[in-house]
C-alpha cells in the first residue's frame, strides 16, 4: 500500500546543489522522495536519473510540473528563472522550495509573494543553516541567557578571488553574471545565509543603510559591502563583506555580544564556536553534517 502524506519531489535543475545536498538529503527524509527531475540538457537531466534512481526526467520544466505524481517543486536554477519557475508551480497548486536568493530582483521577489497570496500555495527559500545542529548550539547558548542580554552582532566575512574569478563573460561563474545572478554577486549568495540565521533568532531587519562598490573590477558586479542594520527588537548590528581580500584578510565570523560575554562563530567554516565570559574563553565543536552545501 503506497504511503500516505508523501513528498514527491520535482526537481528543476540537476546541478552541482542537488548532487551535493538536495538529491541525498531529500532521499533520506522520511515521507519524502524525488520522483522526477528536469534539465534543458536532456543528457543531464537522463545521467542525473538514472544515477540517483529516479523514475522520469523532463527538458521542460512545465511538463515537470503538470506530471500529476509529483506534489511539490525544489527549484534548483540560478536565480534569473527563480520567479518564473516558482510562480509556474504555485499556479498549478503545487509549493515551491527554491534556493535562495528567491529572486534576482526586489520586483521578483514581489510578485512571488504576491502570487502565493493570491493562490494560498506556499513557497519557501532553502535557508536550511537554520537547522544544522551547528546554529541551533549557537542559537541555545544566545537564547539560554549564556552571555545575558545581547548588545549588538557583527558580520565579517573577507574571501580572496577565486581563480574562476578572473575569468571574463560566460566563463565567469553564474553568481558573478548580472543577468543571471543579479547584482549582488557572492553577497547575494552567501550573506544571505548570514543575515537569514541572524533574523530567525532576532526578528525581521526593519531598518538598514549600506554601501557597495566593485573595488578591484575583476567583474560587472560589486565585490564589497558595508552596512549598519537595526532588528524589530531594537536589536543593532554591522556586517562588512568582502570577496576579493588577500588570503591574510580572510574571515568568517558573527560576534554577537551580550552582557556576560561573547559568542564567536563561522557560517561556512564551520570552525569550533567560541564562548567569552568571565571565567575565560572555551571553544564548543559540533561536527559538520554529510549533506551540506554554500
Amino acid at each position: 500500500m503506497e504511503r500516505l502524506n508523501v513528498v514527491k519531489w520535482g526537481f528543476i535543475g540537476c546541478g552541482e546543489v542537488t548532487e551535493k545536498k538536495s538529491g541525498p538529503a531529500f532521499g533520506k527524509v522520511e515521507g519524502s522522495e524525488v520522483v522526477a527531475v528536469m534539465s534543458r540538457d536532456k543528457g543531464k537531466a537522463k545521467s542525473y536519473a538514472e544515477r540517483h534512481g529516479i523514475k522520469k526526467y523532463y527538458t521542460d520544466a512545465q511538463s515537470l510540473v503538470d506530471d500529476p505524481n509529483v506534489n511539490a517543486i525544489y527549484i534548483a536554477t540560478p536565480p534569473s528563472s527563480h520567479a518564473t519557475f516558482a510562480i509556474m508551480a504555485m499556479r498549478a497548486g503545487k509549493p515551491a522550495y527554491i534556493e535562495k536568493p528567491l529572486a534576482a530582483s526586489y520586483e521578483d521577489c514581489l510578485r512571488v509573494n504576491r502570487i502565493s497570496e493570491l493562490t494560498g500555495i506556499s513557497c519557501f527559500v532553502a535557508f536550511y543553516r537554520r537547522y544544522l545542529p551547528y546554529f541551533e548550539r549557537v542559537k541555545q547558548i544566545v537564547m539560554g541567557g549564556e552571555i545575558g542580554k545581547i548588545l549588538t552582532v557583527q558580520i565579517r566575512l573577507a574571501v580572496p578571488p577565486r581563480e574562476l574569478d578572473y575569468k571574463s563573460g560566460q566563463e565567469l561563474p553564474w553568481r558573478l553574471q548580472p543577468e543571471v545572478a543579479g547584482g549582488g554577486g557572492y553577497f547575494y549568495d552567501l550573506a544571505s545565509h548570514q543575515l537569514d540565521l541572524l533574523q530567525y533568532w532576532f526578528g525581521p531587519i526593519i531598518e538598514a543603510e549600506g554601501y557597495c562598490q566593485n573595488m578591484l573590477g575583476l567583474y560587472k558586479v560589486e565585490d564589497t559591502f558595508n552596512a549598519c542594520f537595526r532588528f524589530s527588537n531594537g536589536l543593532s548590528g554591522s556586517g562588512s563583506w568582502c570577496f576579493v581580500a588577500h588570503q591574510s584578510a580572510r574571515r568568517d565570523r558573527i560576534s554577537i555580544v551580550g552582557t556576560k560575554g561573547k559568542i564567536v562563530f563561522s557560517v561556512f567554516d564551520y570552525d569550533p564556536i567560541v564562548l567569552d565570559k568571565e571565567k575565560g574563553q572555551e571553544e564548543r565543536d559540533v561536527t559538520k553534517p554529510p549533506q551540506e552545501h554554500n
